[in-house]
């Protein structure tokens, strides 16, 4: 996978390490250019000095190829920005943005970026999200540990019911899409192909719903 960082902080050499041992390919941009330190001095990925909103530097880091991009810099107005350039212009399928005003988060989602915050949990919630494949976070609740997935019904689960996917206290679908109609489904409902499932989702569980709708 193609990933770019803007930001190299605890969270973005963070995350630019653990994306590049897992054998991403990784390009990480900040205006000061020693903040690169944080890097391991065997850092495989690239580093780019400039701001990371300046479509010029964007293009450098070539974001029209780019899987995904996580904008982590101290500003959450910039981080915005940076997704919402990546997300309109750029179409990178992937967009997460460092989120430190818990408050803004409606307004991030409704641009389609994802949000993540606190240092620590934010890389690994970062990978999760990034692992997600044919999963879409529409919504995240509180202080994100809890998110709304959708997910179009696998082939292996069509005929299955809602009851094989609930795990209680971890994973529960709450809402169904089919034919254009939305419904909260029962536990003994049968899934049909093209369903699309809305299932709230505790953040260190994202593994186990992939395990269950068989994406990993």
């Amino acid at each position: 996978m193609r990933v770019i960082i803007v930001g190299c902080g605890k969270l973005g050499s963070g995350l630019a390490k653990a994306l590049t041992r897992k054998g991403n390919q990784v390009t990480i941009i900040d205006s000061n250019a020693d903040a690169f330190e944080l890097l391991d001095k065997d850092f495989s990925g690239k580093t780019i000095a400039g701001i990371g909103f300046d479509r010029d530097i964007l293009e450098k880091a070539n974001i029209s190829h780019a899987d995904a991009i996580i904008a982590c810099s101290k500003s959450d107005e910039i981080n915005a920005l940076i997704g919402k350039i990546a997300r309109d212009i750029y179409r990178v399928p992937r967009v997460i943005s460092r989120l430190y005003d818990p408050r803004r988060a409606e307004i991030y989602h409704s641009l389609g970026i994802q949000t993540l915050s606190t240092t620590t949990w934010g890389v690994q919630r970062a990978m999760e999200m990034l692992s997600y494949d044919r999963l879409d976070s529409v919504l995240t609740i509180g202080d994100s540990q809890v998110e709304i997935i959708r997910a179009e019904t696998p082939a292996l689960l069509v005929g299955r019911t809602i009851n094989e996917l609930t795990v209680y206290g971890e994973i529960q679908v709450v809402a169904v899409s089919r034919s254009n109609k939305v419904f909260m489904p029962s536990q003994g409902m049968t899934l049909q192909k093209h369903d699309v499932l809305y299932i709230a989702l505790l953040a260190s569980s994202a593994k186990r719903l992939k395990t269950l709708l068989g994406l990993d």
